[in-house]
């Protein structure tokens, strides 16, 4: 079986976290029981000793070392879970995810995920470009954003989709909350992206001059505008230029205003009872159908915990 490696060094504001804990932050796309299970079989290092209780305390300046399995074959099998459709022709699947959905299978998680669900609405009418672990999938959003994401049918649909977002032509529109009060009404943040070479487990920014991105990273630009000031807390429109992995999440922490709930790229601990995650909805997608030519768009509203606590904002 092939493995996979991940390094992450505990900085002080993981000091005295659960190990456990400090997996499954680390390793969103692996779920804590699957984590906690590795632990147990001696997959994990910790400054060159194995460590087999998942609540063992790290220290700051430790260096973590996790093995995980990644099987030779896998079956994906479809599961009856509601979506919730905001739009579905012959070729394009439009769906509203919600928080805490994994938008495909991963080591350690095959069940549960949009990729179930939609396997299961769909029959066989699913792109394969993307293979077994992703059929249809032409772009994801992560486990605890939610909003609106495009699901190709067929090929010929996948195709088409794709190239628009090489080109960077697909709308994609997305609220936050984010920490803190901004100094102007609107901006970009026009930065590279990567791997974070500190913590392979997240991603960072890559400062560049004369217009050169740096090796391992990938440009990304972010458009941003202040809807409403809550003292503070800040709630923005944000318009993806690019479609980088965590974009609007490193950008605006590089920025200095963290998303609220975000404990990976922001605080540790989560303000206004955001404890589902980031605050962050993919609220409108536009592009041009794969066969009519036509330039669609849909909205979504935000959900109802990240509405609830705009709302107790509004009240304060």
């Amino acid at each position: 079986m092939k493995e996979s490696n991940y390094e992450i060094l505990i900085d002080e504001n993981l000091n005295g976290a659960r190990l456990d804990v400090v997996l499954s932050l680390s390793v969103p796309d692996c779920s804590r029981s699957f984590l906690q299970k590795l632990i147990d079989g001696g997959s994990v290092v910790i400054d060159d000793k194995v460590v087999t209780a998942k609540n063992t305390k790290v220290k700051n300046g430790q260096k973590i070392v996790l093995t995980v399995p990644e099987p030779e074959e896998l079956e994906i099998k479809p599961e009856n879970i509601p979506l919730d459709i905001v739009y579905e022709d012959d070729d394009v699947l439009v769906v509203n995810k919600p928080v805490g959905m994994v938008v495909h299978p991963a080591v350690g998680n095959y069940e549960g995920t949009l990729v179930n669900a939609i396997m299961y609405h769909c029959k066989d009418s699913l792109s394969s470009i993307n293979g077994v672990i992703r059929p249809g999938i032409v772009h994801r959003i992560d486990k605890d954003t939610s909003g609106l994401l495009m699901v190709a049918k067929n090929d010929f649909a996948h195709n088409s989709l794709a190239a628009q977002l090489a080109e960077h032509s697909i709308t994609r529109v997305y609220n936050a909350l984010c920490h803190d009060n901004f100094t102007e009404d609107e901006g970009t943040v026009d930065i590279p992206i990567g791997r974070d070479p500190k913590n392979r487990m997240k991603q960072g920014v890559f400062p560049y001059e004369r217009g050169e991105v740096p090796q391992g990273a990938r440009y990304a630009v972010t458009n941003y505008k202040v809807l409403e000031r809550y003292g503070r807390f800040t709630l923005i429109e944000a318009r993806l230029l690019t479609g980088r992995t965590h974009q609007i999440r490193v950008h605006m922490s590089h920025i200095h205003h963290p998303l609220v709930g975000d404990t990976v790229y922001g605080p540790k601990k989560t303000a206004l009872g955001a404890d589902k995650g980031q605050l962050l909805c993919a609220r409108v997608l536009g592009f041009v159908h794969p066969r009519t030519g036509e330039y669609l768009e849909f909205e979504t509203p935000i959900p109802e915990d990240f509405q609830r606590i705009l709302d107790k904002l509004e009240e304060k």
